[in-house]
């Protein structure tokens, strides 16, 4: 009977045995295949060689082109009595922005009725000097006198006239009239209604043309050898993340700005729609061609995970590799691979994160 007993026990055990370790062979043969369903939310795009284009990160503001921007300061002193047009607004040139009213008016209108009249004078005076100096009773000094004091009298007329055209005088409405010095938007404005101004009060508005806008980059003293005049340029903003504005670096200032210690570098872009707006904060990536070829990869591909990163290698839907790679250089959209992967494989760009827990079980 405990023979028995023992060949039984140790048949048990061998069975134990036997199932432990298959257990983890079974384990093994069990592999992860991507279904169709999930197929569809991933993006698999073969791995080239590119050449390489380092990305360094500057940051900046849009700002109107100083060419192409106009402020007002009123040459008269009165009291502004209508407002056309707010901040933001488009304005085309010649259009009445404000009206004006000033005793300045008053003057050159009393002025130019006096001239008149006296204009009136000197006419009817010629008209007698003349008959007389023709009759040969007044001489040829008193015909050139009455002559110069009538085309005195008219080149005052139009001195006066020429004052009313260039403040807009209008005669009927008693005000001097505002009009916009250039076609453009309002980007800034410091005049209301029932605001007394002057010579002396500072610009009134200011017009820009945003058709090309200025981005100006802050130059930090550790990138300073790294960016040059002509370099390309990849800019984005919060407004339209979506979106990279092309362009190229124009000018980089030679000194120091005195506050922020940065050098200032001067990138011009054409601004058809009018997207950017004075004011916008910039994301600006300068691009520097280093030369040669490696292995290029979207950022988006990377999953970094323990410290190291990674990207998923895809060779069939039932054989997906998780695989380290190094990076040697980095830009925006962009990584450039010294180690990990070679041309011609492929990966996946596109919830990779998602498939990498769903492998490594997380």
């Amino acid at each position: 009977m405990n023979r028995i007993s023992l060949l039984t026990a140790a048949l048990i055990l061998t069975l134990t045995g036997c199932s432990e370790k298959e257990n983890p062979e079974d384990q093994k043969q069990e592999k992860f295949c991507i279904d169709e369903k999930f197929k569809n939310k991933i993006q698999i795009v073969p791995v080239a060689e590119e050449p390489v284009v380092e990305g360094y990160q500057l940051n900046g503001r849009i700002e109107s082109n100083p060419n192409k921007v106009v402020s007002f300061n009123s040459l008269l002193s009165g009291i502004v009595t209508n407002v056309h047009f707010n901040l933001g607004d488009k304005v085309t040139k010649g259009q009445v922005l404000a009206e004006l009213q000033s005793t300045e008016l008053t003057g050159y209108q009393s002025e130019i009725s006096n001239t008149n009249a006296q204009i009136k004078l000197a006419q009817e005076k010629l008209k007698a000097v003349k008959s007389l100096f023709d009759d040969g009773i007044a001489s040829q000094k008193e015909l050139v006198e009455a002559q110069s004091e009538l085309s005195v009298l008219q080149s005052e007329l139009r001195k006066n006239q020429s004052n009313m055209s260039m403040y807009s005088g209008s005669a009927t409405r008693g005000t001097f009239q505002i009009k916009a010095p250039e076609t453009g938007y309002i980007t800034s404005k410091e005049i209301n209604p029932g605001m007394q101004i002057s010579p002396d009060s500072g610009p009134l508005f200011t017009v820009s043309d945003l058709n090309d806008v200025w981005v100006m980059a802050n130059i930090y003293a550790s990138n300073i050898q790294n960016i040059y005049s002509g370099m390309e340029v990849q800019i984005r903003t919060i407004s339209y993340p979506d979106q990279v504005f092309q362009g190229k670096i124009t000018t980089i200032a030679h000194v120091l700005d005195n506050e922020t210690k940065v050098l200032k570098a001067r990138i011009s872009l054409q601004n058809p729609d009018y997207r950017l707006k004075p004011g916008m904060i910039a994301d600006i990536t300068a691009l520097r061609h280093s030369g040669g070829n490696m292995i290029c990869i979207p950022v988006a591909a990377i999953v970094f995970a323990d410290n190291q990163d990674h990207v998923l290698v895809y060779k069939d839907d039932c054989n997906i590799e998780i695989r380290k790679v190094k990076i040697a250089y980095k830009n925006n959209d962009q990584v450039y691979l010294s180690e990990g992967l070679k041309a011609g494989e492929q990966i996946i760009t596109k919830n990779q994160l998602l498939l990498y827990n769903r492998i490594t079980g997380q």
